[in-house]
């Protein structure tokens, strides 16, 4: 047997014990691949007099959401009636027709208020609201103030930002980009080679130079282009076997040397370096997707059944496994897999032998 397969058998036989530890308290297994749990919590037993800091994750199941340490420690807790955003900076609480919206810290301190009606998103510490009718929205800054809006007739049907440029899809087609600070137009393109174009999810790498996209109806496809000079140039194109009719995860990674996208059945990711495609077969929707320092964890929903799909860097899937919840949620820090199910978040610390 290779060293390689030897591998990826260690690995799924150390996360079948791993799903015997996290749900039913088993002991973990030692091989290539180890992995040690932390610790289990239950989020509905805070630990209220730990103060929560910008380095705590955030947590949001079902009709709460909070914020919890590295430690297995709850710093913060909140349930809600209606819905809720949050990020590892703010939350905020609000209903169907919220207007002038207050968000708080990771402690429950009350930042300020967002002075507009629609639907708030927080991406780490940028405050974005969806305005109605669902073809417009504006970024506010730290106080809830607006910093600009952009206003467009077709539908936003994908959204994407991060410190330097914020990218918007819409049910035409195209895709626009703009400067997050300043809210200036910088790009507006369509990839096209669809009979029915809609853009149904898209990522912007940070230095503004690739933008990636999928999107269409009748030749529905993926979409790699680079930026030069403001105008798009595609380097990589795939056209789908069978087609999506929801909104659909397209990541950059961490070190945008990899674009991951979420197609009908499958994903795909693409080394922007090596110029190759990877392949793995996914029959659920790809809801997250987070990086730790040797892996990428994928988590996936199809009804009530949940899988975590662990992607090694060099894109070959390693392992998955699966449970049932209502809901749950996935993070990862350096050499750490969070995994909240339902009531429960579990820590477990993966490393080499």
């Amino acid at each position: 047997m290779s060293t390689k397969k030897r591998i990826s058998l260690y690995i799924c036989l150390s996360l079948s014990i791993l799903i015997l530890y996290i749900f039913l308290a088993a002991k973990p297994l030692t091989k290539e691949y180890q992995y040690i749990p932390n610790w289990q919590i239950n989020i509905s037993m805070p630990t209220t007099e730990v103060t929560s800091s910008k380095d705590n994750l955030y947590f949001k199941l079902g009709q709460t959401l909070g914020y919890f340490s590295e430690n297995g420690e709850i710093t913060h807790y909140k349930s809600f009636p209606s819905k809720a955003a949050i990020s590892q900076n703010y939350y905020a609480l609000y209903s169907s027709n919220a207007k002038d919206i207050p968000f708080f810290d990771t402690n429950g301190n009350q930042v300020g208020i967002i002075q507009a009606e629609g639907y708030p998103m927080f991406d780490e510490n940028r405050i974005f609201v969806f305005l109605p009718g669902g073809t417009s929205f504006a970024r506010f800054n730290e106080k809830g103030e607006l910093m600009w809006k952009n206003e467009n007739i077709s539908p936003i049907t994908a959204f994407s930002s991060n410190k330097n440029f914020t990218a918007a899809g819409y049910a035409n087609g195209q895709i626009k980009v703009f400067n997050t600070e300043t809210g200036n137009l910088e790009l507006a393109f369509e990839p096209g080679g669809s009979d029915f174009p809609i853009i149904l999810g898209l990522d912007i790498s940070t230095d503004g130079k690739y933008i990636a996209s999928l999107s269409g109806h009748n030749r529905q496809r993926f979409v790699l282009a680079k930026i030069e000079s403001k105008q798009p140039k595609i380097i990589f194109h795939n056209f789908m076997k069978s087609e999506l009719s929801r909104r659909t995860l397209v990541y950059f990674s961490e070190d945008e040397k990899n674009v991951f996208y979420n197609f009908d059945n499958g994903i795909g990711i693409y080394n922007i370096e090596t110029e190759k495609q990877t392949s793995i077969p996914v029959n659920k929707k790809i809801i997250s997707i987070e990086e730790s320092n040797d892996f990428t964890f994928l988590l996936a929903k199809k009804d009530k059944e949940y899988t975590v799909y662990i992607v090694e860097k060099t894109n070959i899937l390693e392992g998955s496994f699966s449970f049932t919840a209502e809901t749950a949620f996935i993070n990862a820090t350096d050499d750490t897999l969070y995994i909240g199910k339902d009531s429960n978040i579990s820590s477990v610390k993966l490393q080499k032998s």
